[in-house]
């Protein structure tokens, strides 16, 4: 589980466009638990049900952590990401106030992240890294995902009803123990190097193409400074 990849990006991205599936995450401030116990977790699964009252929005896939959580999604117009995720947060962190009287500080890092993902082998991978989360985790959380009753593969019945939404293209067969095998290398890289460069996560046609998009051409800048040619002697 990579807790330290969100770093500031140099630019902003325009506001998330409608009809895309997006992964979103935030996490606690200064790697701050988020979630305490057994009715931190409920009260936020809570909130996201509510949510989707007051924003058009699908929601393909959850895991709630210790200091973070991530949602796999889909908003249906460009400003149904940011009207939902902010009254999740927003009240979130008062109820969180008002029931932790004793915190100070921010309980965030800052605002949400989101990173556009193609709706392929991609969105499917995506899921097997989110719901393996607590699996993955350096502290070992549980033995199998779908024990993990605070994400989508684990979650029981009423909230699956009530939260989650099918699927954009057909779940394979097996999901469970899917989720429970470790990513391939090369898979594993693609979803950190979203995660990493908030790039969009998909093949290299479509990455490009959704770069140019959204404004997130910076994100596909190799790191570091650009070499400097040598200069020919005078």
């Amino acid at each position: 589980m990579a807790l330290g990849y969100l770093v500031p990006m140099p630019r902003t991205a325009r506001a998330a466009v409608g009809g895309l599936v997006y992964h979103v995450l935030n996490r606690g401030n200064g790697r701050m638990g988020v979630f305490r116990k057994p009715g931190d977790y409920q009260a936020f699964v809570d909130l996201l049900i509510m949510g989707r009252e007051r924003a058009r929005i699908e929601v393909f896939g959850f895991c709630l952590m210790p200091n973070h959580w991530h949602l796999v999604v889909r908003p249906r117009g460009d400003s149904d990401l940011a009207s939902y995720l902010s009254w999740v947060t927003n009240t979130h962190v008062k109820r969180y106030r008002a029931h932790y009287t004793r915190t100070s500080g921010h309980l965030y890092q800052g605002r949400y992240k989101s990173f556009p993902v193609q709706e392929d082998a991609y969105f499917l991978t995506l899921l097997r890294y989110v719901e393996a989360n607590p699996v993955r985790a350096k502290q070992k959380l549980v033995a199998r995902a779908q024990d993990w009753r605070w994400s989508s593969l684990g979650c029981d019945a009423a909230t699956s009803a009530q939260m989650l939404s099918p699927w954009p293209l057909e779940r394979p067969a097996g999901w469970t123990r899917l989720v429970n095998q470790p990513l391939a290398e090369a898979q594993q890289q693609r979803v950190q190097s979203s995660l990493e460069r908030g790039r969009p996560l998909g093949d290299e046609r479509w990455t490009q193409a959704m770069a140019r998009r959204l404004g997130l051409e910076f994100t596909l800048n190799r790191r570091g400074r650009p070499a400097t040619r040598p200069q020919e002697p005078k």
